[in-house]
Formats: structure tokens, sequence, C-alpha cells
């Protein structure tokens, strides 16, 4: 597919895609776009950045435009994901579309969303929480919902939401068109589409568990005690928009205010903080007046900022599936980008996790006790940069 022109879509909505510079479909779009468009349930995987929400916001806005009394509802995990959706939709409709819409998600104020029910929006983008929220209080009515999107749905399903998309599911029409979206498909998914999915049409593009090869990695090994002045050679030595990634909400308050104390530009983004303090620091990294975002797992899917260059792993994720999603973080649309792991003793188990998800073929070769002993004790080295085929990369002096 070279072009939208070959969509057949309306003349409106090409008007509007050629004012975002949408030219040419991205693979996954070019595979869901059309089963979309022709009614079908779609199932698709990509990895992240490639277009998932183009992927299934055309189809959506033709649905809309095409069916002036149907309602589409677009679930997410997360509240700054679902404002990135909301936007994109937003500008899909274009100015004079007439149809309204409501954000429906935590942190926001329950009467502003209240306001934007009463207007009898026709899209719906919010977190299964507040959703369900208003669908209790009866200020959401869903009977008339049908087209449903489901984004990054394994990650609302490990952040708990399971029950609550079940609530939701059983108030929308049985007759409806469903699309979910996910970068992994555990069997979880897979149960989810059989009990709500009719005959979906799978498509997935690219592998899920190998990063984008645009993306440059690099491994660095460190003490404990050498972690941070570490992390401070990185960040004198690299030039652009940095993410530099904690285990913790208390860890990323702390180093962004560690390093705001030694004049670096830092703002930290966690779960705890109230969702204008969250909005204020994406802001202030998406307008370039911070370089430095120190952020918990919270940011590792749906933050979609272009001019991200660097991506640094102060932390290893807890989950190795999260690793992918950190990384891909930069290298966005096509962009090159690096990433940056700084690799303790302490993080041997995680890591080796990690390097059986990206090469999950490679011989696993146990070292010998005291080879191991011995490389624990060496700090600040670095191994060879790699591209995601091979997760066994050598070893070179980090002065090197």
């Amino acid at each position: 597919m070279e072009n939208f022109n070959a969509l057949g879509l309306r003349p409106e909505l090409l008007s509007t895609l050629a004012q975002m510079n949408f030219t040419i479909p991205t693979p996954i779009q070019a595979a869901a776009i059309p089963p979309a468009l022709e009614g079908r349930d779609v199932l698709g995987t990509a990895q992240t950045g490639t277009g998932k929400t183009g992927a299934f916001g055309i189809p959506l806005i033709m649905r809309l435009l095409n069916n002036p009394r149907d309602l589409a509802l677009v679930m997410t995990p997360t509240r700054e994901l679902a404002v990135q959706v909301m936007a994109m939709l937003e500008q899909l409709l274009g100015k004079n579309s007439g149809i309204n819409s409501a954000l429906l998600i935590g942190g926001e104020s329950m009467q502003k969303q209240l306001r934007q029910l009463h207007a009898r929006p026709r899209l719906i983008v919010g977190t299964p929480g507040r959703i369900n929220d208003h669908r209790e209080r009866g200020s959401v009515k869903l009977h008339n919902a049908s087209f449903l999107v489901l984004d990054e749905t394994d990650r609302m399903l490990d952040m708990g939401f399971g029950v609550q998309i079940d609530r939701i599911l059983a108030h929308l029409p049985k007759i409806r068109q469903s699309l979910l979206f996910s970068a992994t498909l555990p069997p979880d998914i897979l149960k989810i589409s059989g009990k709500y999915m009719n005959n979906p049409v799978r498509v997935a593009v690219g592998s899920t568990h190998t990063p984008i090869g645009k993306i440059k990695q690099e491994t660095i090994e460190v003490t404990e005690a050498d972690k941070y002045s570490q992390l401070l050679v990185q960040l004198q030595q690299r030039e652009g928009s940095i993410i530099v990634f904690v285990k913790t909400k208390w860890g990323a308050d702390k180093m962004a205010k560690k390093l705001r104390a030694i004049k670096h530009q830092a703002e930290a983004i966690h779960g705890d903080l109230r969702q204008h303090q969250r909005d204020r620091a994406i802001q202030a990294f998406r307008n370039k007046d911070c370089r430095i975002l120190v952020a918990t797992d919270i940011a590792a899917r749906g933050l979609d900022i272009s001019h991200i260059e660097h991506v640094i792993n102060y932390d290893l994720p807890q989950c190795p599936e999260d690793y992918i999603h950190r990384i891909g973080r930069t290298a966005r649309a096509g962009a090159e980008g690096a990433a940056v792991n700084l690799l303790t003793p302490q993080d041997a188990k995680k890591w080796s996790a990690i390097r059986r998800l990206l090469n999950p073929g490679e011989k696993q070769v146990q070292q010998p006790r005291g080879q191991q002993e011995a490389r624990k004790k060496k700090s600040n080295r670095r191994y060879r940069p790699y591209h995601g085929r091979s997760a066994r990369p050598e070893f070179r002096s980090a002065a090197a």
C-alpha cells in the first residue's frame, strides 16, 4: 500500500491526514486498517512506536463519520497514553466534524468530565478505572458503543484492570466491532479475544520480543557505589533528550532533585504525582524545557515524544518485557536512538532474563564460580554496542 488514498477514506479524513503529514501507512497500519474498514474485529500485535494509534484511529474516525449514532470507546492502561490517544483522534476528526469527545481518566476533575459527558460525546477515551466509576454513577451510557478499542491490553491486565474491563464490556452491545492491540500475546490476551471478539483478523508486524533495529544498545558494568557517577558521565557525554528509568517512585524524585542540584534540567514522573504534576513534567520534556525525564515504568509505554534520543536504564525493570517498552521510547517513527544499561552484579538474574527474551534460542552457558566472582569485581567495563541481533556482546573498556 503506497498511500492512504488507496483505502477509500472520506475526503475530510484524507485532508486531516495530509495536514498531519501522514502519507505512507506504516506496516501495522497497512495490515490492520483494511480489515477494520470492512467491519472485521482485529487482534493486532506490533512493536512500540510503529503507528498503532493510527491503525485503530483511522477506522474509528471512519466509523463515526459514516454512522451518526454510533459511539466509539477506547480504553488504555495509563492516563498519559489516554491523553495522547485523544489528542491524535481529535486531530484526525478535524475542527469541523461536530463530534464531541470525553476524556475519562483519574486525577482530573470529575466535574469537567461530567460536563463533557453531558454534551453527549460520540468518542470516549479513558482508563478502565475512571470509565467504570462513571458507569457506576450512571453518568456514562455505553449501550450504543458499537466500536471498541483496547489499547496496550497486556499492560492493562498487568496493572490489574481485568475485572474492570469485564464489568465495562458487559454493558456494551453484543453486536459491535472490537479492535484489540497488544505488544505481546500471553494466554490471558487470547482468552479475552476468544471471549469478547468475533472471529478476529490476526495482525502481527515484526517481532514483539526484539527491539527496533535503529536502537543502538550499550551495557556498562558498574559497582553499586559507582553507579551514580557513571550516570553523570553518560549525561555529560550524550546530547539531546534523555529518559532515565529507575525502579521506585521515591528514587525518581530523589534522582531528579540531585540532578537539579548540579544544574541539570530534570523532572520526575511516577504514579504518585497528581495529574497536573505529571502533565507539567511531560509538557516540559516535550517542549525541551527540561532535558532529562527521570521515570518509573509508568512511562515505559505510551509516552510518544519523537525527540527522545537516549534511554538510560539506571535500574533494570522487574519484568523483562518492560525492557523492550522502555528502550522503545527512543527511535520513534523511524528515527535513530540509543539505550544504555547500567549493570551491577546484583542485576545478573534480571539481565539474563532479558537476554533470554531478546534471543530465545540462545544457549545459556554457566560460567565457573571463580570466573563469575572475578567478573563481579570488575567495574566500569562496557560491552560492545549491539542492535538486537545478538544478546551476547563482548566486553570493552569503558575508557575506550
